[in-house]
């Protein structure tokens, strides 16, 4: 039996299963990242929420994990070399998860080294662009930007939005997925936040989604994996 306790996180949230990683994190676009990739790995996840509602991710236990305040954050208790592992920021996750040897038998980060490098490159394009950009973006359309008179915060995010959807389709022309037909962690790093722009943020309309029918056909192929509609409901968190 794996032995948590000497983390402090386990005092707000404790492990009823503590052989099992601990996901802590909530069902948003990089919160979901995590949660899919651990079903399609099939490897065994508690998952516990963070509630912004009551600030649990300013909570002196939560941020004895992740002193950066963000989810998701995850405790693995078989980390290397048996010994258990804390880790924040959801691209960092992805290629750990992607490199536990319990995962090769999909092979979500290419073994060889070139396919291996323009993984990560596509990975790091979603975190440098897709996310901030479509999140900012959400603020100014969905939230309490939309309230602002000045409308040219929500237009600058929309239009380099356009463009990040514009390097997507031309990437995806011919391709079953970012990365030809193999299915990587950039694919899980990205289509969330694409699935966020249109059908939680509701702005498809104003970045002329139908422009990009390429970004529009991996994005259905992405939601039809049944791996991605369990991690989507995020277990134990929704």
């Amino acid at each position: 039996m794996s032995d948590l306790s000497s983390f402090a996180i386990t005092r707000k949230w404790p492990a009823r299963h503590p052989e099992r990683l601990q996901l802590y994190s909530l069902p948003t676009p990089n919160g979901v990242k995590v949660s899919i990739a651990l079903e399609e790995l099939g490897l065994p996840y508690e998952a516990h929420r963070v509630s912004f509602d009551s600030q649990d991710q300013f909570s002196p236990e939560f941020l004895s994990l992740n002193p950066n305040n963000k989810i998701p954050a995850i405790l693995d208790p078989q980390g290397p070399g048996g010994v258990p592992l804390a880790l924040w920021e959801s691209g960092a996750i992805l290629v750990y998860l992607a490199e536990k040897p319990q995962a090769q038998a999909l092979q979500l980060l290419p073994a060889d080294a070139a396919l291996r490098y323009e993984t990560l490159q596509w990975l790091m394009f979603q975190m440098g662009g897709v996310g901030p950009m479509m999140g900012q973006l959400g603020f100014f359309h969905k939230f309490a930007g939309k309230d602002y008179e000045d409308k040219r915060p929500r237009d600058r995010y929309a239009a380099e939005t356009r463009r990040l959807l514009g390097v997507l389709n031309q990437r995806l022309s011919g391709r079953r997925w970012l990365m030809g037909d193999a299915y990587t962690i950039a694919d899980i790093a990205v289509f969330p936040w694409i699935n966020n722009l249109l059908n939680f943020y509701g702005a498809g309309e104003l970045v002329g989604i139908a422009e990009f029918p390429e970004v529009a056909r991996v994005l259905q192929a992405f939601l039809d994996r049944p791996a991605v509609q369990r991690g989507l409901q995020q277990p134990g968190l929704a």
